[in-house]
């Protein structure tokens, strides 16, 4: 579905469902797009339920320039809202997505009921080897990511669906960002604080075990600053978990929404 927000075209997958029912949003994370969420997506979609996965300004066919903080990425979700006359939804973020869910849930939390996060850190540091070559355009950027994204299974091909490979699958998705739109969401993660915000709203936090990128340690963190916050870990699973553990986040998101 195409939504016009702020004289841009924004492009938004609905499931191809027309469902009501207490919507969920869900947000993609640095350098990638909404394809991410087909299968969540899906099944909340054939569940009844309003969904609506945007790729972000920038990214995928959305267009526009990429946002460069998280807390424009918060306010731009809150007109996302209104375009989609949203009054309330549930928030569902994947590392850099898990940052503008939490910023959105502490900044509006009149407009958000809960929120899942995948991957989470706060704050969420980057190494300036990697800001660097993203700078450049440097496909090392790319390489690194998507290495320590992965688990050391997950780099083997270890996968329960047979015939997707999880390593090739996220370099190209990476690969099809636009110049500049990697960067700029690394630098969004890395400049976002967060440590002033409080967020009540209920929460769900699912951490990979092997995860290099925000370790499991972080997330955990980040679940102890929350109230009541559930978690959910998944062994031996990268920060690339919507293709390591596709049946066990979709178990986890199904079981908190």
């Amino acid at each position: 579905m195409w939504i016009e927000l702020d004289a841009q075209r924004v492009f938004a997958s609905n499931g191809s469902g027309h469902g009501t029912a207490e919507p969920i949003v869900f947000l993609h994370g640095a350098g990638m797009d909404h394809t991410i969420w087909v299968m969540p997506v899906r099944y909340f979609a054939r569940h009844g339920r309003k969904v609506i996965a945007p790729d972000l300004p920038g990214h995928g066919r959305s267009s526009g320039a990429a946002l460069t903080r998280i807390e424009d990425h918060a306010a731009w979700l809150v007109r996302l809202f209104d375009a989609c006359a949203i009054d309330r939804a549930s928030v569902v973020g994947h590392s850099m997505g898990s940052l503008i869910a939490f910023a959105f849930a502490a900044r509006y939390a009149n407009r958000c009921r809960s929120i899942a996060l995948l991957g989470p850190s706060v704050p969420m540091p980057v190494t300036s080897r990697l800001l660097d070559a993203a700078a450049a355009d440097d496909h090392d950027a790319i390489a690194m990511a998507n290495s320590w994204s992965h688990s050391a299974r997950g780099q083997l091909g270890g996968n329960d669906d047979p015939g997707h490979w999880m390593l090739g699958t996220g370099e190209r998705l990476l690969e099809r960002a636009a110049p500049g739109v990697f960067h700029a969401d690394l630098e969004a993660c890395n400049t976002f604080d967060g440590s002033a915000l409080d967020v009540t709203v209920p929460a769900l936090v699912l951490v990979g075990d092997a995860d290099q990128m925000t370790p499991a340690k972080a997330g955990l963190d980040v679940a102890r600053r929350l109230p009541n916050a559930r978690i959910v870990r998944l062994p031996n699973c990268g920060h690339s978990m919507l293709s390591e553990a596709p049946n066990q986040v979709l178990d986890a998101l199904r079981d908190f929404l």
